[in-house]
């Protein structure tokens, strides 16, 4: 794998990441098209950079929402963010269990089948650009984020799983999707969607990591590599 490779593949993940279309997928079908080879471990690295993205964008966010979510069990306080941590501990639980299921089901009937998986891919793309584009047409905009209810915070979390089963099936694009059908408005349900992006990212981060190495004697001389590359090219 060259710098190259890491940078382009960077600047997908990036582009990709916080727009309602599979990441994941995107990652998958450049090297596919340029018949790159790249390692697995990458692509835990590339979501660690998303969840340190998210974790800076939402950091005040969360912040409140872990105080609103202590003061609500310890000092019985009502709020909306005590309310909504709690909300998203739960949705999340469920649907990290499901999507773990729902994964080992996916990789046992894709298995190694390059061309299969960029089918699915290519398929679930079009279903789903058509159908967010068609309940986002249709849906009202009738719940704010405040008034998001633990039944529908459950129902959200839980379409997470439907992009763990089905490859090019964006994560954002489905939650997104389902918080625009329960009549949650564009701006909660982003906002929704990518709060509850957090925990499962960090979860799947953390139960892939045993799979990275991190080189530091190689990060170290390819920094200095591309830095001398831009001075003196």
């Amino acid at each position: 794998m060259t710098i190259v490779q890491a940078l382009v593949l960077g600047i997908i993940q990036a582009l990709t990441e916080f727009l309602p279309v599979s990441s994941s997928a995107h990652l998958k079908i450049f090297p596919w098209i340029f018949n790159w080879n790249i390692p697995e471990s990458f692509d835990i690295a590339l979501h660690f950079g998303t969840l340190l993205a998210i974790g800076v964008f939402f950091f005040k966010d969360w912040i409140n929402l872990i105080k609103g979510g202590y003061k609500k069990v310890v000092k019985k306080e009502n709020s909306t963010e005590g309310k909504i941590f709690w909300y998203l501990v739960i949705a999340t639980i469920p649907a990290g269990i499901l999507s773990l299921i729902l994964d080992k089901i996916s990789d046992k009937i894709v298995g190694n089948n390059l061309n299969f998986e960029m089918a699915l891919i290519a398929i679930a793309l079009i279903v789903m650009g058509i159908v967010l584009y068609i309940v986002d047409k249709k849906a009202k905009s009738k719940i704010k984020y405040e008034d998001i209810t633990l039944k529908q915070s459950v129902i959200v979390g839980m379409s997470q799983a439907i992009a763990a089963a089905f490859p090019g099936v964006s994560r954002s694009g489905i939650t997104m999707t389902t918080a625009r059908a329960l009549k949650i408005d564009r701006e909660s349900a982003a906002k929704f969607s990518f709060l509850l992006a957090t925990p499962i990212t960090l979860a799947a981060v953390l139960v892939d990591l045993k799979e990275f190495v991190f080189d530091i004697p190689f990060f170290i001389r390819s920094v200095f590599k591309l830095y001398f590359r831009i001075i003196y090219n």
